[in-house]
């Protein structure tokens, strides 16, 4: 039997400060129906898709609260679960969770066609920093705004809709650590979705990379770490100039030897579409990332063991 997925990367144009939640809701909706109309059963949204890029500013309180959502689905959102339900397409999206407890996530859920939440996700990987840089026109504070994720990198077992696909979930810089795509693919990963909002500038300060050197990098990733764990990957940008902070765009959908079937050709809103056969992952994993004929996880202890470099001490050399 046929696991072919028809997946559309959503990419989305900026959203500004000054946008209203309806008006990105309604984008988004939008890109829905576009993905819905082209045949595709699963569209995957950005990180933090229904806001701007708020960890750029310094903010608390009311200013820094209106950015998270308190439940998920929740009234404010419930166009896009219904509009989605109707049309019978699946997504992924990517918001800032606030628990009732008080706990504040960088997170993304993946819905079925059918309605029902697949699994979600609380992102690992937080870049910048806890205190903002002193002089710097926008900062990276994931640090201070979030907590890391608590949940590790759990894969779930989608319906038949997505022919049982195996699915994991990244968001972001996650997408740039392969040990998160190596506990996915020793889950037996088969579909890999992807949120992010990366700036087309180093964040940190640095003068080193540019918009397209950062795309690169995007992509990349997104390729090597497909082909290591034979899994299809969609990767999806929010793009463009946020309130004068650009964003790189390079929405993607990879197959599991590493290929780029589908790419976004913009940095504003756009539906890329693929076909996407599940049954492709098994020429990875049958053979030359066949993991339990060829790891050697004796071999690997160190990187759970450590975070930081140790470097070797000198040697006599003979």
């Amino acid at each position: 039997m046929s696991r072919v997925i028809r997946i559309a990367a959503a990419q989305m144009g900026p959203t500004q400060k000054a946008d209203s939640r309806a008006g990105t809701l309604a984008r988004m909706v939008t890109l829905l129906e576009q993905a819905a109309s082209r045949g595709a059963t699963l569209a995957v949204f950005p990180e933090l898709a229904f806001t701007t890029f708020f960890p750029r500013w310094l903010i608390a309180g009311d200013a820094l609260d209106a950015h998270f959502e308190r439940a998920m689905p929740n009234p404010e959102v419930q166009p896009l679960f219904d509009r989605a339900k109707a049309l019978g397409i699946g997504f992924h999206v990517g918001y800032a969770e606030l628990t009732p407890e008080g706990r504040r996530f960088n997170a993304a859920v993946t819905v079925e066609p059918d309605g029902r939440i697949l699994g979600r996700y609380r992102k690992v990987h937080l870049p910048g920093s806890v205190e903002p840089r002193e002089g710097a026109r926008f900062q990276q504070l994931e640090k201070r705004y979030f907590e890391y994720g608590d949940g590790g990198f759990p894969a779930f077992r989608a319906g038949p809709a997505w022919h049982g696909a195996v699915t994991g979930m990244m968001i972001c810089n996650d997408r740039r650590w392969p040990e998160a795509w190596r506990v996915l693919g020793l889950q037996g990963v088969e579909l890999v979705l992807v949120g992010y909002n990366s700036a087309a500038y180093d964040p940190n300060g640095g003068a080193t990379e540019d918009g397209a050197l950062r795309t690169f990098h995007s992509k990349l990733v997104a390729q090597a770490n497909a082909y290591m764990n034979a899994t299809w990957a969609v990767a999806v940008a929010k793009a463009g100039d946020e309130d004068g902070s650009g964003l790189i765009g390079g929405s993607c959908i990879v197959d599991p030897n590493g290929l780029v079937v589908a790419e976004a050709e913009t940095l504003g809103d756009e539906v890329v579409v693929a076909d996407c056969d599940l049954d492709l992952c098994r020429q990875g994993k049958d053979k030359m990332f066949n993991f339990a004929a060829h790891r050697r996880p004796e071999h690997y202890t160190v990187i759970a063991e450590r975070a930081g470099v140790v470097e070797p001490v000198p040697t006599t050399r003979i």
